[in-house]
C-alpha cells in the first residue's frame, strides 16, 4: 500500500465517521420531537457503512496488485430505525391520543451517547493513522537528503 492509498483510506474513514456523528447529533436533537413532516414522531436514523475499493484509476489497478484488497468505507445510505415509538402518558400534551398517550421518538439518549463516543474514537483512530503515514513519509524524505 502506498502513501496516497493509506491517506485515502483514512480520509474515507474520517468522512464516514463525520456523517455518523452528524446523524447521532440529529437523533439527540430530535429526542423529544413528536411531529414531523411525514407525520408522527421523529424516527431514529442510522448510517449504513459499505466497503469500497481504494483505486482511483485503471492504471492504479494494473500497477498495484498488492493493493487489490485495500478498502475504504463510505456511507451507503441513512436508514430509519423501525422500532415502534415510545408511548408516554401525558394527557395535557397537544399530540396525546384519546387515552392520553403521546408517541415519542424511539431514541435512547444513553445509547446515542455511547454511539457518539464510539464514532469519536474511530475518528481519532483515523487521524492517528493519517499522522503516522505523514510521519513515515517525512522520515523517508529526510533519509533521502
Amino acid at each position: 500500500m502506498d502513501f496516497f492509498s493509506s491517506m485515502r483510506v483514512s480520509a474515507s474513514g474520517l468522512d464516514a465517521q463525520t456523517k455518523r456523528m452528524n446523524t447521532i447529533s440529529s437523533n439527540i436533537a430530535n429526542a423529544e420531537t413528536t411531529r414531523t413532516e411525514e407525520g408522527g414522531p421523529y424516527k431514529r436514523k442510522d448510517p449504513m457503512f459499505a466497503a469500497e475499493t481504494d483505486r482511483e484509476s485503471f492504471g492504479e489497478i494494473l500497477e498495484n496488485k498488492l493493493d487489490e484488497n485495500v478498502q475504504g468505507v463510505q456511507v451507503q445510505e441513512i436508514v430509519e430505525d423501525q422500532r415502534p415509538p415510545r408511548m408516554v402518558y401525558n394527557p395535557s400534551h397537544p399530540d396525546a391520543n384519546e387515552e392520553g398517550y403521546v408517541a415519542m421518538p424511539n431514541i435512547n439518549t444513553v445509547e446515542e451517547m455511547a454511539n457518539m463516543i464510539s464514532a469519536q474514537r474511530s475518528y481519532e483512530a483515523n487521524i492517528t493513522a493519517m499522522n503516522a503515514a505523514k510521519a513515515m513519509a517525512q522520515k523517508a524524505l529526510e533519509i533521502g537528503r
